[in-house]
């Protein structure tokens, strides 16, 4: 997959670098989630059966991060893991737009013109709720008028689970609810986090559960504090293990950015500043004060076994 950023105004020869019979989905797919899913691979779907290339066209910073908007607080797909996922799912050319204060202002007759026609984008794949241009103003039907017959546009119904429509905004309170189990039907597949293992307190060691203490690489939206069993890539290895998300009450007082502690199943390698991809697959736990450090100690020995048994981890 190739990945081209383009600017507004696309100038003349990054479009005719470009240009070619091409179908391509369009939304900002922040989260990557079924219904972004049903999208894209109804756009691959039919570049392959036109024998044309499949894209994909975002834009990158989130718009509501730009505008300071919304319920907008973090990525539930960074740049590096939405590209990772496009590739696997097919798409040849993914198309992200640099969005600033410029761009927001851009009416959707001269968002056509410029950044769609000039790519020859035979047809353009959306949700049924993509908006576009100056103020939203942009819908599918007038995308379709301003295609003008070059360009056709395809709808994409809306993807519902068990009668609710999936979306981005419902597995972001999923997410900060603790309801990991909604958050990941709804993604099709487990949310994670990827990060850098940094130096902690090194308090962990010394109660026997060592942790690797993970330096997010991108703003992610942060999941409920608590208790997680995780599946972590390391590398070519799959490992197992528990992560806590949050702030040590048992050890801090008035502390407000999260940390994320991860205790890997039957590991001891030097990981520090090595990269890890942390699935988390099952919330265990909200996050609590202990009144004693043996009363955390057993219970941290408890979260791990019921992680183990979540995950069917043996040693």
């Amino acid at each position: 997959m190739r990945t081209v950023t383009l600017s507004y105004p696309m100038p003349a020869e990054t479009a005719a670098q470009w240009a070619q019979p091409q179908v391509t989905a369009l939304g900002q797919f922040d989260g990557l989630h079924r219904g972004h899913a049903s999208v894209i691979t109804s756009a691959v779907a039919l570049a392959r059966k036109q024998g044309v290339p499949a894209a994909v066209m975002t834009f990158h910073p989130h718009p509501k991060d730009v505008m300071g908007k919304g319920d907008y607080d973090g990525y539930l797909t960074p740049a590096k893991d939405k590209q990772e996922l496009l590739a696997g799912m097919g798409v040849d050319i993914l198309y992200v737009i640099e969005f600033n204060e410029q761009l927001s202002r851009v009416s959707p007759q001269d968002f056509v013109s410029v950044m769609l026609l000039p790519l020859h984008i035979v047809t353009a794949v959306i949700g049924f709720d993509f908006r576009f241009g100056y103020m939203g103003e942009g819908d599918a039907d007038m995308l379709r008028e301003l295609g003008d017959g070059v360009m056709n546009v395809e709808t994409v119904p809306p993807f519902l689970l068990e009668g609710e429509k999936v979306s981005s905004s419902g597995i972001r309170k999923s997410l900060q609810n603790g309801d990991l189990t909604l958050a990941n039907a709804w993604f099709g597949r487990c949310y994670h986090l990827r990060g850098v293992v940094g130096h902690g307190e090194k308090r962990g060691r010394t109660i026997g559960f060592p942790t690797a203490n993970l330096q997010l690489e991108d703003l992610y939206v942060i999941p409920a504090k608590g208790v997680y069993a995780v599946r972590v890539f390391y590398k070519e290895d799959v490992l197992y293990g528990v992560m806590n998300v949050g702030v040590k009450p048992t050890f801090h007082e008035g502390m407000i950015a999260p940390s994320f502690e991860v205790h890997l199943f039957d590991f001891a390698g030097d990981i520090y500043e090595e990269e890890l991809r942390v699935e988390l697959v099952s919330f265990i736990r909200p996050e609590r004060k202990f009144e004693s450090i043996d009363a955390l100690i057993s219970q941290i020995a408890a979260d791990a076994e019921t992680a183990k048994k979540l995950l069917g981890y043996h040693s």
